[in-house]
């Protein structure tokens, strides 16, 4: 016993030292971040050509990894932390959810069953019962409901998760057990993320049996063409499963009429899924509820705490209406899961809510972060975001080079110089390879557009003034080209 307290008292004092060196060196990290070129100027294989090709056969200090942090890794790093990030949509982190997420790898429970760590477990279902009353969910999405929800990994987890269970309530639980049916059909919009084709192909459904469904002149998917689809795909013998809408579409922060898709659904017994990964967080403000309009005719539904939400990643909100389904559809119990606690029924095992066994303590981070800004300084942060966003669009509006290619959601803006596509590229290779800010962008009715993602933790207004300016300024060399 004494050699064990001996043990972890040097353990102790080990995370100590290296644990206060390396918050030391995020708050450093932190502290520079906005000074850094936003996206890693490195070549490919640099990194990898600056670490050793061996291991090392000895102990090495704590002082010299950090040094080769700072020398080796640091110039590789693209600053997702940085104020002047505009690009795709945020990972957000914060000071508490880093300091949850420490004490989490500090606990380091494996929390796959109630058994295994009963807090990591009962402090998940508090935290998304939590969440369910922040964002005005629909009541069946809480615990104490049929239905309830869980922390993934990812919203593209989520979404698998989602294809499953249509899947499975499709075809009675067969697929399970005998493989899966090629009648089965899916549907999304064009303008879905890349994980519902995704989903669909991990589901053994099939890409050719993958409906992209079109959108309208605002992106959003046409429930007349879906009701279309779906009615051929069953005259002609084959069975629908799934329909994956977009609240916040990944190119424009397109929102899906989730009222007519739901009703199209519950006609024909199809499983509706909602992606809100990104826009989901900003039903904590009641002017912006209107995202979720529909949102009780639904089957699953997803956000991402790690994007707008100060949490970092991985942190998704995965919500069913009726638990059951989704338990039914992945849960094994092998010998050596089976204990006292599950089988009484009075408990629940989490990792029958989703692909893998192992699940991290993710909820810690979550409750850190909500306690520590309490649910009006989220409201806070979602208003300033989209304040920045405004402004951001008025600037635009009043320079007649530019124009606004998709109507405005939320804090992302999609514009580009008027003009040919050659000016665009150029211009957004000029604004990235400064280093002062990083933009992304997509293609809307053929054009290269630029996105303007405003909702990075540190971001204010001088941020994006800044960025504004210098877009004005790389912005005059392209339009004189183009003409």
């Amino acid at each position: 016993m004494a050699a064990s307290n001996q043990k972890s008292q040097a353990a102790a004092e080990q995370l100590r030292e290296k644990g206060h060196q390396a918050v030391d060196w995020i708050a450093r990290y932190l502290e520079r971040a906005p000074n850094f070129p936003v996206l890693s100027p490195v070549s490919a294989g640099d990194i990898l050509r600056s670490l050793p090709q061996n291991p090392p056969s000895q102990p090495e200090s704590f002082q010299a990894i950090l040094k080769d942090l700072d020398d080796k890794i640091l110039p590789g790093i693209t600053h997702w932390q940085s104020p002047n990030y505009f690009a795709y949509f945020p990972a957000n982190s914060s000071p508490p959810s880093v300091a949850g997420d420490l004490l989490s790898s500090g606990l380091a429970v494996q929390g796959m069953l109630w058994a295994t760590s009963p807090a990591c477990t009962e402090l998940e279902i508090r935290m998304l019962d939590w969440l369910v009353e922040m964002l005005d969910l629909p009541r069946h999405f809480l615990s104490t409901s049929t239905g309830g929800g869980v922390i993934q990994d990812s919203a593209s987890s989520a979404n698998l998760c989602a294809v499953l269970a249509g899947r499975e309530r499709a075809t009675q639980f067969d697929s399970n057990e005998n493989g899966c049916d090629h009648r089965l059909t899916a549907y999304t919009s064009t303008q879905a993320h890349s994980s519902m084709e995704k989903a669909i192909k991990v589901a053994g459904i099939g890409r050719k049996n993958l409906r992209l469904i079109e959108v309208d002149e605002n992106f959003r998917m046409n429930p007349a063409a879906l009701a279309a689809a779906i009615a051929k795909d069953k005259r002609e013998g084959r069975v629908p499963c799934f329909v994956g809408a977009t609240v916040g579409t990944t190119s424009t922060l397109a929102i899906d009429p989730i009222p007519e898709i739901g009703t199209i659904c519950r006609e024909h017994n199809v499983w509706l899924h909602v992606d809100a990964a990104m826009a989901g967080t900003a039903a904590l403000c009641e002017e912006f509820r209107y995202i979720h309009d529909g949102l009780d005719l639904v089957d699953s539904y997803c956000f991402d705490c790690h994007k707008w939400m100060f949490t970092n990643f991985d942190c998704t909100c995965f919500y069913v209406r009726d638990r059951k389904e989704l338990t039914e559809t992945l849960t094994i119990t092998p010998e050596y899961l089976r204990n006292a606690a599950s089988a009484s029924g009075a408990v629940v095992d989490f990792r029958d809510w989703h692909i893998p066994l192992g699940r991290r303590f993710r909820a810690l981070k979550l409750w850190c972060v909500i306690r520590s800004y309490g649910v009006e300084g989220l409201r806070a942060m979602v208003r300033h975001h989209v304040k920045l966003t405004n402004m951001f669009v008025d600037w635009l509006k009043a320079d007649g080079r530019f124009e606004i290619v998709a109507p405005v959601s939320l804090s992302l803006v999609c514009f580009r110089l008027k003009g040919p596509d050659s000016a665009n590229e150029a211009l957004l290779q000029k604004l990235n390879s400064s280093g002062r800010i990083f933009l992304s962008h997509t293609k809307l009715n053929g054009k290269f557009t630029l996105r303007f993602s405003v909702g990075q933790t540190y971001t204010e207004e001088e941020h994006v003034r800044n960025a504004w300016e210098l877009i004005q300024q790389h912005a005059a060399v392209p339009a004189m080209a183009a003409r």
